[in-house]
């Protein structure tokens, strides 16, 4: 929706889906980042058991047991070989979750430090 809807002329947009595959994440991000050499990313992902908009306060790295969607999960439950243990969000995200309560839309926001997990 914010694809169509666009932002102001002096930002560039880029919206792309990125399947929910181990190893097409460790590909296509990267190359992304190397593309546009963006000054923030969001990412979105959309769950059938969400009932709040969660924010997350930082990504980990390890502790993934689950099957993505070509049935894959890495042997080592660690996403990223040699990557950080955790990266942790810039963007205060309590400052966001207050932000967004306040405006008083019909919709509950959370703060999680579980990403994905």
């Amino acid at each position: 929706e914010l694809e169509k809807l666009g932002l102001r002329d002096d930002v560039d947009l880029h919206v792309y889906e990125v399947p929910v595959e181990y190893q097409t994440v460790q590909r296509l991000i990267p190359a992304l980042w190397k593309k546009h050499s963006p000054q923030l990313v969001v990412h979105v992902g959309v769950s059938g058991m969400a009932t709040t908009v969660t924010l997350e306060k930082c990504g980990h790295n390890v502790g993934y047991k689950g099957l993505d969607n070509c049935r894959f999960c890495p042997g080592s439950q660690c996403c990223v070989e040699g990557g950080p243990e955790c990266i942790d969000s810039i963007i205060d995200m309590d400052a966001v979750c207050r932000r967004v309560s306040a405006l008083g839309l019909d919709v509950t926001v959370t703060i999680s430090k579980d990403a994905g997990r």
